[in-house]
């Protein structure tokens, strides 16, 4: 399957997350909604993730933590909106920076190969979109679709 494809329109306080992967929507929406299996791929592979709440519904909250050496990135959310296999519309906040809620929407589209996940995340204004650019958001992202995309693989 494609690799991940990150748009950062400048300017914009938009960043659009693509990828392919070779499952159907229903193999890919367990993977990314089980809170078990989603500590097998959230995040950079260097970091260690503790899932506290991750309730994959609507009105449903979830909060994870990151950590390093260097300490702990902790990150919560509401689910908004959840349509199995085909629609999740959630908030976003990293709790080192309160007040700066994203609202991501993510959609899974089948393909002839699987299926197409795209997500669009809106923040809260281009500064704070530039600045989780800066902090290397990109890099997390990608690592995040690549591990996810070997636990697909794994869990059929």
């Amino acid at each position: 399957m494609n690799g991940t494809t990150i748009n950062t329109p400048a300017g914009t306080p938009f960043v659009e997350v693509t990828r392919e992967f070779a499952a159907t929507p229903a193999q890919l929406f367990r993977v990314m909604s089980d809170r078990d299996l989603v500590a097998q791929w959230l995040g950079p592979r260097n970091l260690d993730a503790t899932i506290e709440e991750y309730d994959v519904r609507t009105g449903g909250k979830y909060r994870y933590i990151h950590k390093d050496q260097s300490g702990e990135y902790a990150f919560r959310g509401v689910f908004h909106t959840v349509e199995p296999d085909k629609l999740v519309i959630q908030t976003f906040e990293w709790e080192g920076a309160p007040g700066e809620v994203c609202i991501e929407k993510m959609t899974l589209e089948p393909t002839e190969k699987g299926v197409r996940l795209h997500q669009r995340s809106v923040f809260p204004s281009v500064e704070a979109r530039d600045q989780s650019i800066e902090y290397g958001m990109a890099n997390g992202i990608e690592d995040s679709m690549d591990r996810l995309a070997e636990l697909v693989a794994k869990e059929g």
